[in-house]
């Protein structure tokens, strides 16, 4: 049963492994810090990062005696960013403009230090700063090994998927499919989280809390672009959205970064109502840039009754149209 909005028939299947290139094909859109050559613009994506991190944090954040004057712009000066860094101002000032050339590890942690910034940004920082940390330009799409696959045959009773880089979902289960979206249903180019949270509107009927769904989606996008900043499938991808999208724009803007690691997630089904599940990413031994998500709940929650219901989805029956009171024990 589908969640989102089928854009084309195709035929469906429990474990079915995209073409691995959603997106590829489609003519380049320019969108904000994308070069002429069609890639993300380093020095401006540590620029406004930069200007992004230093614009949240007060003196009284750092513990520091701020620098006498009006402040025409939230947060801290450059001249106090410095001196928490123990860079002279002149260095910094170079190294927010992206003109400083082989900065240190050193130099990027007492950055980061003075930035309070956490693992997932201190990455992006080093990412951006350091173009020898940052992982080459992509080169085959990305294939899901079998054994990946028998693994989400495997769980069967609870929803799981596999995304990879640009947030392109490669592989998904059944209950992923009912969960999610009808993802077979969808031409390879849609199989994309980002695609579908901002470009599909039935998303914000999917997901009860639609902008932290929406924030963690931009900030997973933008955490994969500091690790291929020389990706130009994703530079297009950031750009189509930029234009499609107001609310993209807005996010992507932030600055926001994260990586997929583990939360909870409340999902509104048309037909089990609404429920909160458990998430966990597992990276690929073999690819880093590929990660296994898996949905579950607590036993005896009620959340877990609405998986088990879920999964009932898969045998249709035409006399039961709303599962919701079952969950508690009520009529259906």
């Amino acid at each position: 049963m589908p969640i989102l909005r089928a854009r084309s028939p195709a035929a469906q299947g429990s474990v079915r492994p995209g073409s691995g290139v959603p997106g590829s094909g489609r003519t380049r859109q320019d969108g904000p810090g994308v070069t002429d050559t069609g890639i993300m613009d380093r020095a401006q994506q540590l620029s406004e990062f930069l200007k992004t991190r230093r614009a949240r944090l007060s003196p009284d954040d750092t513990g520091t005696v701020g620098f006498g004057g009006q402040r025409r712009v939230p947060g801290l000066r450059r001249e106090e960013l410095a001196l928490l860094a123990g860079v002279s101002v002149d260095y910094y000032t170079r190294l927010e403009q992206g003109r400083a050339r082989n900065v240190s590890a050193d130099v990027l942690d007492a950055v980061a230090g003075a930035l309070r910034l956490d693992a997932d940004e201190r990455a992006y920082l080093h990412n951006l700063a350091k173009p020898g940390t940052a992982r080459k330009r992509p080169g085959r799409p990305q294939q899901v090994r079998p054994e990946l696959c028998q693994a989400l045959d495997a769980l069967s009773s609870v929803p799981a998927y596999i995304i990879g880089r640009r947030l392109d979902i490669l592989a998904w289960n059944e209950l992923g499919r009912l969960l999610i979206a009808d993802f077979p249903a969808l031409p390879a180019a849609e199989r994309n989280m980002a695609r579908l949270v901002f470009l599909d509107e039935s998303s914000h009927d999917l997901y009860p809390d639609w902008e932290t769904k929406a924030r963690d989606t931009v900030a997973n996008l933008r955490f994969d672009a500091g690790r291929h900043p020389d990706d130009p499938q994703l530079a297009t991808l950031v750009g189509e959205l930029s234009l499609r999208s107001g609310d993209f724009r807005r996010l992507w803007a932030d600055h926001g970064v994260r990586g997929r690691t583990h939360g909870r997630k409340r999902f509104a089904h048309p037909r089990l109502g609404e429920f909160a599940l458990d998430y966990v990413a597992m990276r690929a031994p073999d690819d880093p840039d590929m990660t296994m998500m898996i949905y579950s709940a607590p036993e005896g929650s009620d959340a877990a009754t609405s998986l088990r219901l879920l999964a009932g989805l898969t045998a249709p029956s035409p006399t039961i149209t709303d599962l919701r009171g079952l969950r508690s024990g009520g009529a259906g």
